[in-house]
């Protein structure tokens, strides 16, 4: 029987690794057992790697040595071996990677049934495992756009073009070697060495199949790692996508080594491409500083080169982003970058592009001086605190902040706004940075901890020994994080799934309200940080009110006595933009009558408002209080909530009173956002499609108060009045208890 796979297997300066390697490939496998070979690369390493080897070779005749005379780098090392190979499958390994146990022989296995197909596999995509240096796993993130797709069986690319939004290293990947040999393809040197041979593969092969069954340990976080090494080296990346753009090119010729590719499949890789290249850029410490600029203007240039002729820009900041970078406009994408947002010039169009080119002129000195503040010590008494986008003091964060200064007096809490306005509405004696003056590049260059309900800026890197608090800001009946891969509406924010993930690299600790929220953030968040299941901090000033706090938050907002008080607040739906009047407040207040307020709170990402609310005599009140500063007051001052799917209805629920949902467009919105559970299977009260029904819910005053207390029992476990102190005993350097006097 000839021999069925060659892996190959650079070693360069691996010495602490290498064995575990090898003992997972050959130590796995009976000695009888030849139907493979190994083949190891001693790339001039530096250290002990060369004598291990030839330890191994010596005791084992499947591993074959190649010692090189100069070292030729990973792509180098495996063009090297490559023409050693006598498999008719080829593995490329990295030599400070495993394999799982058994690995081998189900490979193996597999390919033993691919060689006796009509059409055998010409790549065979394995699934993998995340480890880290703590000794922490996560399986692999885009596991869901393989599993149960059509490369289980079998197919093209063209077939299912979601791989692209994969991993696209070759260490997953087992390629038929004559359909590899015959690509005339071959691997960069430099960084990013393999993409040059796994594009062409992936889109040449007429069968990729998926194995559904971890057979890679991939070591994330180790020192030297490209992916976490300033050099400029990265720049490295665009020759290997000329190369990709190459073959392509070459396809199109009768003589050349495939098929044409279709349009929309070459636009997919040029896509994927650009956001490869921005996310090196935009990733901080990779890029050296001396070398931004060049690199900005290579992205430019390679729009230049090799954007389809009928390509479109991507929708919403992404598109933005991408149209900034193939102008070269560098300082105006780090003003974008900086903020996260869309700024309303660039909403305007190219015209207004100027303006925001002028206010990130000042970005360039503000990164220097970042830099500077950095080679600080980490003051071990400061944490940083924000909430919805330095909008100012509220949230979860607020009561952490509130519980961190009784129980540890000793950490000096500091807040991020974003302008003076917000400034001057901070609560009196909480100290604020506003975003980019020198104090703020300050704090945030030395804080050791950070608090936030949604994520700080990218160009802020985290530092060894901070601590990072991500309380996110609500529990989520609509999908999140990586649970929205695929789901229209990210496609139209044009969510950016690599720079989430990211973003949740840097948390150590993610705070959750209840057993529902810890099963599905586990999953749409993956990430190594702890998970606290303590409930919401937010939320005790609901669990601890009294009565005449109550009463005080009716007086402060005006409401009549002897009047029901409702607060109606919709949800945003991205998909849509802006407040989306489903609901006509003013004939619900008709309905309703003068013993009724009606409070409207349109989402905070609105800033217009609701608009007119005039709604006649005889009507119940409507007052607009979608500026009033802190939400816990309304819930307070409201004696029943209407909302749809806002997660308000898991905060209002602790309080225990009614909640009605109006939800006209449930389908729709299951649709394009994607839900964790069915609202109208198990809704925290009524549930209503049309303005007559949700009237005569309210009317009734407490229709279903049997759907409440089971929706409490599921939500609202952890909701004692606690949370915000658990969370301070587990992160911060508690002071101990004071002493007390005993008889």
């Amino acid at each position: 029987m000839s021999l069925l796979l060659s892996i190959v297997l650079p070693v360069h300066g691996v010495e602490r690794y290498l064995p575990r390697c090898l003992d997972s490939i050959l130590g796995e496998t009976p000695a009888a057992e030849t139907r493979f070979e190994v083949i190891a690369v001693d790339d001039l390493s530096p250290d002990g790697s060369g004598a291990i080897l030839d330890a191994y070779a010596a005791r084992d005749p499947r591993l074959r040595v190649m010692h090189l005379t100069e070292n030729q780098g990973l792509g180098g090392a495996r063009t090297a071996a490559l023409p050693q190979a006598r498999g008719e499958y080829v593995w490329f390994v990295d030599s400070d990677d495993w394999l799982p146990e058994r690995t081998v022989g189900v490979i193996l296995d597999e390919l033993t049934q691919e060689r006796r197909r009509e059409a055998p596999a010409d790549v065979l995509l394995t699934d993998f495992t995340h480890v880290y240096p703590d000794g922490g796993s996560e399986p692999n993130p885009w596991r869901h756009v393989l599993v149960g797709s059509p490369l289980v069986e079998g197919c093209t690319v063209a077939e299912h073009p979601a791989l692209f939004q994969t991993v696209m290293s070759v260490w997953n990947k087992v390629f038929r070697r004559a359909f590899l040999e015959g690509l005339g393809v071959s691997f960069g040197r430099g960084y990013y060495e393999d993409i040059s041979v796994t594009y062409p593969a992936l889109l040449a092969a007429g069968r990729l199949r998926y194995l559904d069954r971890p057979c890679y340990n991939y070591r994330r976080g180790r020192d030297g790692a490209i992916t976490a090494t300033a050099s400029p080296k990265h720049a490295d990346v665009f020759a290997q996508y000329d190369a990709i753009f190459a073959f392509l090119d070459r396809c199109e010729r009768p003589d050349g080594p495939g098929r044409p590719v279709p349009p929309a499949l070459r636009t997919l890789v040029f896509d994927r491409t650009v956001r490869q290249a921005l996310n090196v850029y935009d990733t901080p410490g990779l890029v050296p500083v001396d070398r931004r600029r060049d690199y900005f203007h290579r992205v430019a240039a390679h729009f230049e080169r090799h954007r389809p002729a009928d390509y479109r820009f991507p929708g919403g900041v992404r598109g933005v982003q991408y149209r900034l970078a193939s102008r070269g406009a560098r300082i105006a994408y780090a003003e974008l970058r900086r903020t996260g947002r869309l700024p309303r010039e660039l909403k305007r169009g190219a015209r207004a592009v100027a303006p925001a080119v002028k206010k990130g002129v000042r970005s360039g000195a503000r990164f220097t001086a970042y830099n500077a503040f950095r080679r600080l010590p980490l003051d071990e008494h400061l944490a940083v605190y924000a909430a919805y986008w330095h909008r100012g003091y509220a949230c979860s964060p607020a009561a952490i902040y509130e519980k961190a200064k009784e129980l540890a007096p000793q950490i000096r809490g500091v807040w991020v706004v974003e302008n003076r306005r917000q400034a001057d509405a901070m609560p009196p004696g909480v100290p604020y940075v506003i975003v980019n003056t020198p104090a703020y590049l300050k704090a945030m260059a030395t804080a050791k901890y950070f608090v936030n309900n949604v994520n700080f800026p990218r160009t802020m890197a985290k530092r060894p020994g901070t601590v990072h608090v991500q309380t996110q800001h609500g529990t989520p009946l609509k999908a999140m994080g990586m649970d929205l891969r695929g789901r229209p509406e990210a496609a139209a924010e044009g969510m950016d799934f690599d720079r989430l993930q990211e973003a949740v690299d840097r948390w150590d600790f993610l705070v959750s309200s209840n057993p529902h929220t810890s099963e599905h953030f586990a999953r749409a968040f993956p990430g190594r940080y702890e998970m606290l299941d303590t409930g919401y901090p937010r939320n005790d000033r609901l669990a601890n009110s009294t009565p005449g706090e109550v009463l005080a938050m009716r007086e402060r907002l005006g409401l009549r006595p002897g009047t029901t008080s409702v607060l109606y607040a919709p949800t945003h739906r991205g998909g849509k933009g802006g407040y989306v009047p489903l609901l006509d407040v003013a004939e619900l207040a008709r309905a309703l009558g003068p013993r009724f307020t009606l409070l409207v709170r349109t989402h905070y990402f609105h800033a217009d408002g609701p608009g007119d609310l005039t709604a006649g005599e005889d009507a119940a009140e409507i007052v607009d209080v979608s500026a009033h500063p802190v939400v816990e007051d309304l819930y307070l001052a409201a004696d029943a909530l209407v909302t749809d799917y806002s997660s308000m209805m898991f905060d209002y629920a602790v309080l225990d009173r009614p909640v009605v949902i109006f939800a006209p467009d449930w389908e729709e919105y299951q649709r394009e956002r994607g839900v964790y559970f069915d609202l109208f299977a198990q809704p925290p009260g009524a549930v209503t499609v049309d303005a007559a029904g949700l009237a005569r819910a309210l009317r009734a005053g407490d229709p279903e108060p049997g759907a409440r207390k089971r929706f409490r029992e599921r939500f609202c476990v952890w909701d004692d009045g606690g949370a915000a102190e658990r969370v301070v005993r587990r992160v911060f350097p508690v002071a101990p208890a004071a002493p007390t006097d005993r008889p």
